[in-house]
């Protein structure tokens, strides 16, 4: 039994399924709930999918949703995966920069770099 007092095993949990469906959650992906975690006409959630949706009213990563639930990422991106299909949550991939303007200054991340050294 885990801290949060879980009896049921974590395959359980996933019907056995051990990866998600989409390969679309990295670690800092942003995933938002869409509607009320209460309403689902469609799919029947289970308790932790509940669990998830109230924490992703907001804008939230998914290891800090693992954490917030206390699920393993693995297993929730399974169930994310589930969520995402029902049309549950919204995934935003993280945004890397791709121009020079938001790339950092290599000459002022040398001189840091020194400075540190230095101490």
């Amino acid at each position: 039994m885990s801290r949060t007092g879980r009896l049921v095993r974590l395959f359980a949990v996933t019907a056995g399924r051990a990866r998600p469906s989409r390969d679309v959650f990295a670690l800092i992906t942003l995933v938002t709930a869409v509607g009320e975690p209460a309403a689902a006409p469609n799919v029947a959630l289970q308790p932790e999918h509940l669990r998830i949706l109230r924490v992703c009213h907001s804008p939230t990563a998914v290891v800090e949703i693992a954490a917030r639930v206390d699920l393993p990422v693995s297993v929730l991106t399974v169930m994310l995966s589930d969520l995402l299909e029902a049309g549950r949550i919204t995934a935003r991939p993280p945004v890397h920069a791709a121009n020079s303007a938001t790339s950092p200054d290599i000459a002022l991340l040398q001189r840091v770099r020194d400075g540190l050294a230095r101490l």
